[in-house]
């Protein structure tokens, strides 16, 4: 006797993660940190002296965060593993450093499952490097660097950039990429859009890249 599973059905229904709750202990100290990593404050509401809910999105992200008093029973600090993507931690642990978190000096690791090592990921391997911070409480933060999806990860009809940044960062490493297949071409790319477009959405999607 067999039993269809859950896993091989195809999906029908949009499951869309919107909100994260993070325990607190002072709701003024942590919007205070929160709205000065420059995150996006949405709403600040209450409802008598039991109930308040604080909600942030941070820069570019789909997904927010919910704090207040009344939202939830675990103990504040006990968040821990939250991850940030970015497409250049460099310069995301400098621009939180500059709004006053403590930041922890970036990581990486050689490969799953290996310990932790000094310093970006030396070839800038995508999930290899690291850096971490934590709110007040101590919620755990971790900002991991992002620049390729692993295959399948991303709907190649719905590639998206999350923010301004993401996409310049994602123009300069197809611009180098770009040059040196103009060196190899021995001419200039008049159709150089087309080449950007497609290597950046293949950058997404882990498809094999233009030659």
């Amino acid at each position: 006797m067999t039993t269809e599973t859950s896993t091989e059905r195809a999906p029908t229904v949009d499951l869309k993660l919107e909100v994260v709750v993070i325990p607190v202990s002072d709701v003024d100290r942590a919007k205070s940190f929160y709205g000065s990593l420059g995150w996006r404050l949405d709403a600040d509401f209450a409802v008598g002296d039991a109930f308040r809910v604080v909600q942030f999105t941070p820069p570019g992200s789909p997904s927010s965060v919910h704090f207040g008093k009344g939202i939830t029973s675990a103990a504040p600090g006990s968040a821990s593993g939250m991850y940030l993507v970015v497409s250049d931690i460099e310069a995301a642990r400098e621009e939180l450093v500059n709004r006053g978190a403590v930041v922890s000096e970036i990581f990486h690791r050689a490969g799953p499952g290996q310990p932790p090592v000094s310093g970006r990921h030396p070839e800038r391997g995508s999930y290899r490097s690291y850096a971490t911070f934590s709110d007040p409480d101590g919620n755990g933060w971790l900002l991991q660097e992002v620049t390729e999806r692993l295959p399948g990860r991303v709907d190649p009809g719905a590639t998206t950039f999350a923010s301004a940044t993401d996409l310049a960062s994602a123009f300069r490493r197809a611009e180098a990429a770009h040059g040196e297949y103009e060196k190899q071409l021995g001419r200039r790319d008049e159709d150089w859009p087309t080449w950007y477009a497609e290597y950046m959405v293949r950058e997404q999607t882990s498809e094999q890249q233009p030659s």
